[in-house]
């Protein structure tokens, strides 16, 4: 039966669904293999993915964005304008157009009438003209009163325009000052940078609590309490915030104090807290019950 057509074809059959078979089950094994070999990558980081070039790439697109967005809303009130002067030149051809047949019709009437003895030229075209030209008058005033808007709109545009190209201006020398202080060794100068921030956006929290870091590596610990009050003010759920307000009360030997602000830092998510425990400046808090109940907290939520 093996020699028959059948049997050979029953034979190349099953050794193409072995084949398949195999192929299947190496390839589940290769992406059981790849998955396992990228999940040992991202347990072995030790910082994070982001540069800030890559900040500066999204604020450079960000920019490139708001500029086309801009240039799009100029061009289509630029068509708008140019539609509405186009239809405001056909109307006052339109309306001259009527106005001078109506003339012709009045001039032929008048003759008649003249003709008759009901009227002279003179009192009918006076009478005409006083007519044609509150007509005029109404349609003149209802144009200029369009094109006044058409003008006050233009200028709202480039008012919103000027304001967009400010706020991008504004928002690139920022970035440039955050890498001029990501460079920064010195805590003196990081500040000096950070007041150059805060002195574009008052309300930059992030500001504020990279300068109460700064003012910690100075050995200002309540300065940095007050820098850090004050970002709270701006937002009550900045992690980073009560992050330092726990370093810098540390640095006070305030241990309650520290250990209440960094377990708000933890409720509301700050991500340097995977690595809390390595800090040496929360080193003083190592022997507290309270800091390792934190630890045992913080490791039973990765675990889980």
């Amino acid at each position: 039966m093996s020699n028959s057509p059948l049997g050979q074809a029953l034979l190349c059959a099953c050794c193409f669904l072995w084949c398949a078979v195999s192929a299947a089950a190496d390839d589940q094994r290769t992406k059981t293999d790849a998955a396992e070999k990228a999940q040992q990558q991202v347990d072995q980081l030790q910082q994070p993915l982001y540069t800030p070039f890559t900040e500066r790439y999204i604020l450079d697109e960000l920019k490139s964005l708001r500029t086309d967005m801009a240039a799009q809303r100029v061009e289509f009130v630029q068509q708008i304008t140019d539609r509405q002067i186009d239809a405001v030149d056909k109307s006052v051809s339109y309306a001259t157009s009527t106005v001078s047949n109506l003339f012709y019709i009045i001039a032929a009437v008048s003759s008649v009438l003249v003709i008759v003895g009901w009227s002279s030229i003179r009192d009918m075209k006076e009478k005409m003209g006083n007519i044609a030209d509150k007509e005029l008058r109404k349609l003149i005033g209802a144009y200029e009163d369009r094109l006044r808007e058409i003008e006050l709109q233009l200028r709202e545009k480039s008012t919103y325009i000027d304001e967009n190209r400010e706020a991008i201006e504004k928002t690139k020398e920022i970035h440039a000052l955050w890498l001029r202080a990501a460079q920064e060794n010195t805590p003196a100068n990081k500040i000096t940078i950070y007041d150059q921030i805060l002195a574009l956006n008052p309300r930059d929290c992030e500001a504020l609590t990279y300068k109460a870091d700064a003012a910690l590596e100075s050995n200002e610990p309540q300065w940095a309490i007050n820098l850090c009050q004050r970002a709270l003010q701006l937002d009550p759920a900045n992690a980073h915030a009560f992050y330092q307000l726990a370093c810098a009360h540390t640095a006070l030997s305030h241990f309650d104090d520290a250990i209440q602000f960094l377990t708000q830092a933890l409720i509301n998510g700050d991500a340097r807290l995977d690595d809390f425990a390595k800090d040496p400046a929360l080193q003083p808090l190592h022997h507290l019950p309270a800091f390792e109940q934190l630890l045992h907290e913080k490791a039973a939520e990765k675990t889980s």
